[in-house]
């Protein structure tokens, strides 16, 4: 039963492991396991994707950090169903080791973001005002 208080309460490390997860998703066209042979303009595409949605997901968890407000956690729950919709839109879904890596963090980032919605959605904007705090 402890184990459900423990995420009841929205607590600063999710909004660390947030920006882990931005910079883990800026970072991963250069894993070294990735199969990426050639350098064309659908990786050039993949790449920039990527970087923005890292980037914006690190910003928004940043920003949950100093200041939290609903929008940015559903920002981050459209960015990691965006990011798992990716490989499928850019067509890099033939790169097996990338899609399952974008599909992951994706599914985590929406699954971060689902978690601290659900415990900030009863929360007056006072309250969200004190949270780091």
């Amino acid at each position: 039963m402890s184990g459900i208080h423990f995420f009841s309460k929205h607590r600063t490390w999710e909004d660390w492991l947030g920006m882990l997860l931005g910079v883990l998703i800026v970072v991963s066209p250069w894993f070294p396991f990735s199969n990426h042979d050639v350098m064309d303009s659908e990786r050039s595409t993949m790449i920039l994707n990527t970087f923005v949605v890292g980037m914006l997901i690190f910003g928004l968890a940043q920003l949950e950090y100093v200041a939290l407000q609903r929008w940015e956690e559903v920002g981050e729950i459209a960015l990691g169903l965006w990011l798992i919709a990716s490989p499928f839109i850019f067509g890099y879904s033939g790169d097996e080791t990338l899609r399952i890596w974008h599909a992951t963090l994706g599914g985590i980032v929406a699954l971060l973001g689902a978690l601290q919605l659900w415990q900030d959605w009863r929360l007056s904007d006072q309250e969200l005002a004190n949270h780091p705090q």
